[in-house]
């Protein structure tokens, strides 16, 4: 997988979470997975066609789901993943998607996305469309989210 195509999903966290209130977004740490990503607990995967083709699979934990939810909907308390704060969620993973969507246009590169996915839970993997996938952690006003790249 070619990192120029990796860098406009990092950009696109940089550009999309302050405008949604958040003030902290850092890369904790790059890693390969196999095949199968185990969920931590929110999974949201957007499927790419294109010039590039393949899967991102957003992961959060429960408790960071919640917290991002709530700063997306002004602050308004969030005690559990309801359809709202599910609603939330999904447009976020839509909106990152679609400003590297727009970050890889700019470099020549286009794609179309799929409308997210969101599955909750612990007890499932995730099987994705490569062998080997790119694990970006990201700490988001220090609520962990896992990018998974998948490009064929």
């Amino acid at each position: 997988m070619d990192i120029k195509f990796v860098n406009p999903f990092l950009d696109a966290f940089l550009n999309v979470m302050p405008q949604l209130g958040f003030t902290n977004v850092e890369k904790k740490s790059l890693s390969v997975k196999g095949k199968n990503i185990k969920s931590i607990g929110v999974m949201l995967i957007v499927g790419l066609i294109g010039d590039i083709k393949g899967n991102v699979a957003y992961g959060i934990d429960m408790e960071s789901a919640k917290k991002i939810a709530s700063t997306m909907m002004m602050g308004m308390p969030v005690t559990e993943l309801d359809e709202m704060a599910k609603s939330a969620i999904s447009e976020l993973s839509n909106m990152i998607t679609a400003n590297a969507s727009t970050n890889l246009a700019n470099m020549g590169t286009n794609i179309n996305i799929s409308t997210p996915t969101l599955m909750v839970g612990t007890e499932f993997e995730a099987k994705m469309n490569t062998d080997k996938v790119l694990c970006v952690e990201l700490l988001v006003d220090g609520n962990l989210i896992e990018v998974n790249i998948a490009f064929e």
